[in-house]
C-alpha cells in the first residue's frame, strides 16, 4: 500500500472533496532572529557519530524529518542500524485519528518493525528495548498538557531508566512556547491519558525541557540518562511555523496556534472544528442557532474525525479562520472569552459540559486539569478573577520551570 506523508495525504484529499489544499500559514511576524533555527535533528553532524555502531530504537511520526526527508528514511539511508520504531497516538505515519487504535506493523519503505506507543502498549517493555543499544526520540510537540507527547516521553524515559538505556533526544521549537497559563493541575482526581502532569494547560517548554522536568522533578523512579541536541539560534519568544503538521487535526499553523485555547471544548458541547478540513479553527453546534450566522457542518473523515461532536449536524458559532493569532502573543495568554462567550450564549447550559467518567470529573474538567474553571464559568465569575485564581500556581510552577531551561523566554 502507497504511504504518504500527513501533509500530500490531506492536500490530495481536500483537493478531491473540493474543500480547497491544506497547507500552514505563513509565519507570523514576531521575534526573529537573524540565524535560522535548526533542530536538533538537522544537525546531523553533532549526533551522527554517537549513532554509528549502536543499535538504534527510534521513537518518531510523520513530524521527525530530517530536512525535507524522514529521520527514518534519512539515518537508515546514512548507514544508521534502526531496529524499531516506535509510534505515538496517531500513529507513525500521522495518519489514525485522535484517540484511535493503532496496531503494530513493519515499514513498508525500510522493513524496521514499528511498535504502538498509544493504547494498551503505553510503555516500551524489556523484551522490546533488548535489542536496542540507544533509544533516539523525535518528535514535533505543541505545548499542552493535554497533547500527549508528554506522555509518550515520560513513559519512554521511564522504560530507558528501568532498563539501563540512553535516550538521546532531538529537540524541537515549541511554538506554543510564549504562553505558560492556565490553571495548575494538582490534584491527581484529574489525571486521565489527556494530562498525567502537574503543569499548566500550557507549560511553555520543548521536548528537551520538558525531559529535564521530568528528570529534576521526580517523575521517574529512578531519573532517566538522557542526552540532548539543542535547537540552535532558538528562543520561546520566536515564532516557529511547523514545517509537517504535527497529527492529522493540526494540519494549519492557525489550528497550532489556536490549539492551546481550544482544546478545552473537547469537553464541552461545542464542537471544536472536527471532522471538518479546518480543525481548530471554528466552534460552533447546532444549539446556537439563530445567535450566530457563521455556520458548518462536521462529518465524518477518515484519519482526521470518524465521529465529531453533531456530525452531519449545521453547527453556528465562531470562524476562528482569520482571527489574529499576534493578539495571543502579545497578550501570552490562553483565549477565555471565547469559553465565557458561548457558555453565556448556549441555551441548554445543564447540558452543556460533557459527561466524563464518574460523575465528579466532567471531560472538561479532565482538560482543565481541576473542577474550579466549570463552576467558575457557571458562577459567571469575570475572567479577570479567574486569571486570578490561577496566579498562584503559575508563579509557582513558572519558578520551577525556570530550573530546566535550555532556551531563553
Amino acid at each position: 500500500m502507497i504511504k504518504f506523508t500527513t501533509l500530500l495525504f490531506f492536500t490530495i484529499l481536500a483537493i478531491i472533496t473540493r474543500q480547497g489544499p491544506v497547507r500552514l500559514a505563513s509565519p507570523i511576524h514576531t521575534t526573529t532572529n537573524k540565524k535560522e533555527i535548526s533542530t536538533g535533528a538537522d544537525q546531523t553532524e553533532n549526533y551522527l557519530p554517537y549513532l554509528r555502531g549502536k543499535r538504534i530504537g527510534l521513537v518518531a511520526n510523520q513530524s521527525s524529518r530530517i530536512g525535507q526527508k524522514s529521520s527514518v528514511d534519512s539515518l537508515v539511508s546514512l548507514g544508521i542500524k534502526i531496529v524499531k520504531v516506535f509510534g505515538p497516538e496517531h500513529g507513525f505515519r500521522g495518519n489514525a485519528s485522535n484517540g484511535a487504535a493503532v496496531g503494530n506493523e513493519n515499514d513498508a519503505k525500510t522493513g524496521v518493525p514499528i511498535i504502538s506507543l498509544y493504547g494498551k502498549n503505553e510503555k516500551p517493555t524489556p523484551e522490546q528495548l533488548a535489542d536496542i543499544d540507544l533509544m533516539v526520540f523525535d518528535i514535533q510537540d505543541v505545548g499542552c498538557r493535554y497533547y500527549t507527547n508528554i506522555n509518550t516521553l515520560e513513559y519512554v524515559m521511564e522504560a530507558c531508566s528501568e532498563n539501563n538505556k540512553e535516550l538521546l533526544i532531538l529537540d524541537r521549537p515549541n511554538p506554543n512556547a510564549y504562553v505558560v497559563d492556565g490553571p495548575v493541575m494538582t490534584d491527581d482526581k484529574f489525571k486521565s491519558a489527556i494530562g498525567i502532569h502537574h503543569t499548566p494547560m500550557t507549560h511553555g517548554m520543548t521536548i528537551g525541557e520538558f525531559a529535564r522536568y521530568l528528570n529534576g522533578e521526580g517523575y521517574l523512579e529512578k531519573p532517566c540518562n538522557i542526552r540532548i541536541i539543542k535547537v540552535a539560534n532558538y528562543g520561546h519568544a520566536m515564532a516557529y511555523v511547523l514545517p509537517t503538521p504535527p497529527s492529522p487535526n493540526l494540519n494549519s499553523q492557525q489550528a497550532v496556534l489556536l490549539f492551546p485555547s481550544l482544546c478545552m471544548f473537547e469537553g464541552t458541547a461545542i464542537n471544536e472544528g472536527r471532522g471538518t478540513y479546518r480543525p481548530f479553527t471554528m466552534l460552533g453546534a447546532p444549539a446556537l442557532k439563530g445567535k450566530y450566522s457563521f455556520s458548518y457542518k462536521p462529518v465524518s473523515i477518515a484519519g482526521m474525525s470518524e465521529r465529531p461532536t453533531h456530525r452531519d449536524s449545521i453547527c453556528y458559532g465562531l470562524d476562528l479562520g482569520k482571527y489574529d493569532i499576534n493578539q495571543l502573543r502579545k497578550s501570552r495568554q490562553i483565549n477565555l472569552s471565547w469559553v465565557i462567550e458561548l457558555y453565556r450564549a448556549y441555551p441548554d447550559k445543564g447540558n452543556f459540559f460533557t459527561p466524563g467518567r464518574t460523575n465528579d470529573v466532567s471531560a472538561f474538567d479532565l482538560r482543565i486539569g481541576t473542577d474550579q474553571l466549570r463552576k467558575q464559568l457557571i458562577a459567571g465569575v469575570s475572567e479577570a478573577d479567574i486569571r486570578k485564581s490561577w496566579e498562584p500556581g503559575l508563579q509557582t510552577f513558572k519558578a520551577i520551570r525556570a530550573k530546566y531551561l535550555l532556551y531563553p523566554d
